[in-house]
């Protein structure tokens, strides 16, 4: 059980991270940052959270476990009880929307190899894998991180920022290639 200063302390530590995040790239805010404006000691910060990715990691948790259980209970498309390629489209335009909604989050704690190492991708992947199971592709195992490559925070800021695709777009491209490789 956390002691109540421990719970106040988390919650100041994680809407302090929220606000410095949301002004300025994740990667531009310092640990230092973070307990100032959550008026914290350095050692209250570092004794919960040891990096900046930990606590970005924090943040978006809630969000992806909604997004998780809508995929394991939620109505067809999204949820169980639509064909694979459907499941894969929908599945592909809430990632879309989660990244579109808190890609300064998923930047922040998706850093290069990191991304492979959360939870959150090892659930995407054993689903995604399941659909192209269901879906009787071929080789699921060779195709499952290529399908979630798309979605890396990197790529989908690229996307955005530089070559100004919209959220629509992206995910109509993602859309199209689920139904090239699943088809209904």
């Amino acid at each position: 059980m956390e002691r109540a200063d421990a719970a106040r302390n988390r919650a100041k530590i994680l809407e302090a991270a929220a606000l410095l995040f949301a002004e300025k790239s994740p990667q531009d805010v310092t640990m230092d940052d973070i307990a100032k404006k959550a008026g914290v000691g350095r050692g209250t910060l570092y004794r919960r959270y040891p990096d900046r990715a930990s606590i970005a990691v924090a943040l978006l948790d809630e969000h992806e476990r909604a997004l998780q259980e809508k995929l394991m209970r939620g109505e067809p498309p999204l949820g169980p009880g639509a064909p694979p390629a459907e499941r894969l489209a929908a599945f592909y335009a809430a990632m879309v929307e989660l990244l579109e909604d808190h890609s300064h989050l998923v930047l922040g704690s998706e850093v290069g190899r990191s991304r492979f190492e959360t939870g959150a991708y090892g659930f995407w992947r054993v689903h995604v894998r399941a659909l192209l199971v269901e879906a009787g592709v071929p080789g699921p195992d060779a195709l499952v991180d290529l399908l979630l490559a798309p979605l890396a925070p990197d790529v989908y800021a690229y996307q955005r920022a530089d070559r100004g695709l919209t959220p629509a777009q992206i995910t109509a491209g993602l859309v199209r290639l689920t139904r090239t490789l699943a088809p209904a």
